[in-house]
């Protein structure tokens, strides 16, 4: 059984960071390119980074909206990816979900997400 599991959300500060983690089971995420997409309610969901290699070349990227403020990695030792947040904005309140995407294709992974509420 193929699992994503998110972690490491919760309630901060404007201006506070947080580390999000992505841990898969049942699949090898060195095949997959993973994904953070985030969905705020009444918002679409927006692809927040990517990272990894798929059968089109290297994914790395990461929205201009956050770009100075996050950054995303990936630890394939532990089977793992992270999105580090700095500087949070009360905007980047959301849910935050990790997707992984096989390298052609053909399995789409996602995790059912953790919350990050930026209030003061």
């Amino acid at each position: 059984q193929v699992q994503l599991v998110e972690s490491g959300g919760g309630l901060v500060q404007p201006g506070e960071s947080l580390r999000l983690s992505c841990v898969a089971s049942g699949i090898d995420l060195s095949g997959y390119v993973v994904y953070w997409y985030r969905q705020a309610p009444g918002r679409e969901r927006e692809q927040v980074a990517g990272a990894g290699i798929s059968s089109a070349g290297i994914v790395l990227n990461v929205a201009d909206s956050v770009k100075d403020r996050f950054k995303m990695s990936r630890e394939y030792a532990t089977n793992s990816a992270y999105l580090q947040m700095n500087s949070l904005k009360v905007d980047d309140t959301a849910m935050y979900y990790c997707r992984a995407v096989e390298r052609g294709g053909k399995y789409d992974y996602w995790g059912q997400g953790t919350q990050v509420t930026v209030s003061s």
